[in-house]
């Protein structure tokens, strides 16, 4: 520990449309959506100048050149989720042709782009934007979706060795099915109580309150931790330590607690020698 440097890690999902569909209408969050487009090559550039070394976790469905080239290559297995609004596959015969044509559901030039950078990773947030811990899910549609993720990636020479689960929701039954086709870590969630499971939707509104004011206060601490902590088993589990919340209007009077917040847990991961993964 006394060698042991700090380590910041940055992993950011990247799903456009596929990964709010289910719980919100493309009209209400189009702009959103539309602004990672250009968040993404400005964000491209902090990094490379500040050689920023970060995980993108993006959707397997987002590699596609075209809704054709989607469709003859979806898993054969899939979920079959109770809730069969989780599901995209229900929404692809009505997505645009290309990415010229639906930016929401095709970011082929973005790929390209993020790849193209150094220090830049290009990790799975699932095929499909898979819910492991939604009933209907199984292991055999959740391979299945894996190996589809991998196997676009490999349009763009890219080797996926690192998984972010929708929602981190880990299913640890899963856990020899993401060993077997080769990834290396997956982000896990904070190891305080309010964080564990991930997120699954329902859930008390108390729950969801709690975890919001840690978001702006410090409540279940600094969620940092050293490298020895680490399980030494394939996967490695590499806990997230902050989800990193957008911004809200109606809440930017708390704005100036969040950041603070924040800088707080990185000026304590620094002086400690300690890894703080910020998502």
């Amino acid at each position: 520990m006394e060698n042991q440097k700090s380590c910041f890690i940055i992993s950011l999902d990247f799903e456009l449309d596929w990964g709010v569909r289910a719980t919100k209408p493309l009209e209400d969050y189009k702009d959103n959506l539309l602004g990672a487009r250009s968040v993404i090559p400005v964000l491209l550039n902090i990094f490379h100048e500040y050689k920023i070394y970060t995980t993108w976790a993006i959707v397997g469905l987002l590699f596609f050149e075209s809704r054709d080239e989607m469709l003859k290559n979806l898993p054969v297995k899939k979920p079959k989720y109770l809730n069969r609004n989780l599901s995209p596959y229900k929404y692809i015969n009505n997505i645009g042709k290309d990415e010229t044509e639906d930016p929401f559901h095709f970011a082929p030039s973005l790929i390209k782009m993020i790849a193209s950078c150094h220090n830049q990773e290009i990790a799975s947030h699932t095929f499909s934007h898979y819910y492991c811990l939604e009933e209907g899910s199984d292991i055999d549609s959740f391979k299945a979706d894996l190996e589809a993720s991998i196997k676009v990636a490999k349009k763009y020479n890219q080797t996926i060795k690192s998984l972010v689960l929708p929602r981190n929701q880990f299913n640890i039954e899963y856990k020899s099915v993401c060993k077997e086709l080769g990834i290396k870590c997956y982000r896990g969630n904070e190891r305080a109580w309010i964080y564990r499971g991930g997120y699954k939707p329902p859930e008390p509104l108390l729950k969801r309150a709690i975890r919001l004011d840690d978001h702006y206060f410090n409540i279940f601490g600094h969620n940092c931790y050293s490298i020895d902590s680490i399980d030494r088993e394939l996967p490695y589990n590499i806990p997230s330590s902050r989800f990193l919340r957008p911004y809200y209007n109606k809440l930017k009077f708390l704005e100036p607690f969040r950041l603070r917040r924040i800088l707080d847990d990185l000026t304590y991961a620094a002086k400690n020698r300690l890894i703080y993964h910020l998502c």
